[in-house]
């Protein structure tokens, strides 16, 4: 229960901070035909919901993934606490996948050697917020820093990382996001044994009018994965109040 209670404390301390200041609150859940993360497959048909609040740049966030047509796809749940200002970001993220370490595949397990958690820290900035900066580009960098990490070629923690970039733009009255992700070294959780491209995507969003009130943001997205051989077409859906 501890961390459901620490989530829960958050939530209200960033409620009720200075109630005449605005609080915004994010529920929603997207539908996937799959799950892909980084240019890696984690799942099949999927539900993932979102959850958080947000005040004055400092948000809360719990994220979660559930197969919808695969019995045996990897259950996720992800508490994200982030601060961004400016086009500046700070992240610190606890995933917690239903395999891994703990067989049993216990919440509240965080023994070192025994734990299905995996945190990681994300900084990054957003070229975009810049007044005249000629390409809008987000440069964002990931490393794993506790819990259930990869190993390294010699069998030690991997400190996994992943450095990402993306230029968002509009074409056809479409929202689209061009995205080139490398993993800088050796780690399985990735799956390299060295420097690697392993995310190559391009995104679109447009949103379908369903009355005068009410949208629905559709998605599409490729991706190839140079480092696997893999690539993958993914079609998803937006379900927001």
């Amino acid at each position: 229960m501890k961390k459901i209670v620490l989530f829960a404390m958050g939530l209200l301390l960033i409620g009720n901070a200075l109630a005449q200041d605005k609080v915004e609150t994010t529920i929603n859940a997207d539908f996937v035909n799959e799950y892909i993360w980084r240019g890696l497959k984690c799942g099949d048909v999927s539900v993932q919901p979102t959850l958080g609040v947000d005040y004055k740049g400092l948000s809360l966030t719990a994220w979660g993934s559930h197969g919808l047509s695969n019995k045996d796809d990897v259950k996720e749940l992800d508490l994200t606490l982030a601060y961004s200002t400016g086009g500046f970001n700070i992240v610190i993220t606890d995933y917690w996948f239903s395999e891994g370490l703990d067989p049993d595949a216990r919440y509240f397990k965080y023994d070192a050697h025994g734990t299905n958690h995996l945190f990681e820290a994300n900084i990054g900035y957003d070229f975009g917020s810049l007044k005249g900066f000629a390409i809008p580009v987000v440069l964002q960098w990931y490393t794993n820093f506790a819990g259930n990490d990869g190993l390294n070629k010699s069998g030690k923690r991997a400190f996994s990382s992943y450095f990402e970039a993306s230029v968002p733009f509009r074409l056809a009255t479409v929202d689209w996001t061009a995205t080139a992700g490398v993993v800088p070294y050796a780690t399985t959780t990735y799956g390299t044994t060295g420097f690697a491209v392993t995310n190559l995507t391009l995104r679109a969003t447009k949103e379908i009018r369903v009355t005068d009130s009410f949208s629905i943001p559709i998605f599409g997205q490729l991706t190839g994965n140079p480092c696997s051989q893999k690539a993958y077409l993914v079609l998803g859906f937006t379900l927001e109040p």
